[in-house]
């Protein structure tokens, strides 16, 4: 896989984004295709392509994504009310962009489960 992604573009300022923080490890903006009312990525500056890459050298990307969920939650006016951040892995987990990212999502009530017409395993 290719470090070569629409977030590296985006990091680099070679492709616009509506973008809502960055500080010097993470970068946050609108999702183009909302899934709720406030939907943002929250990405490191660094590229990790999946889950499965993240190692005791990188770890701590992580755990600084959700530091800037928290202060994105407080900043939009949703910490109280509760939000969700999803990260997925890999094709059967939904990734399409192979650099790790959080969705932030907000502004309405979520249910459990996430998804209720999601594909069963076939027999």
């Amino acid at each position: 896989m290719s470090n070569d992604t629409i977030f590296s573009k985006i990091i680099s300022k070679q492709i616009p984004a509506d973008i809502i923080y960055e500080d010097e490890n993470t970068l946050a903006f609108k999702d183009i295709n909302p899934q709720a009312p406030f939907h943002a990525l929250i990405i490191p500056k660094i590229a990790i392509a999946t889950i499965n890459d993240i190692n005791a050298s990188n770890s701590h990307l992580v755990g600084e994504l959700y530091v800037t969920a928290a202060k994105l939650a407080k900043q939009f006016g949703f910490a109280q009310d509760g939000y969700r951040v999803v990260m997925n892995c890999n094709e059967h987990g939904g990734q399409t962009v192979y650099h790790i990212h959080l969705h932030m999502l907000a502004g309405i009530e979520m249910g459990w489960p996430p998804y209720q017409n999601t594909k069963k395993e076939q027999s």
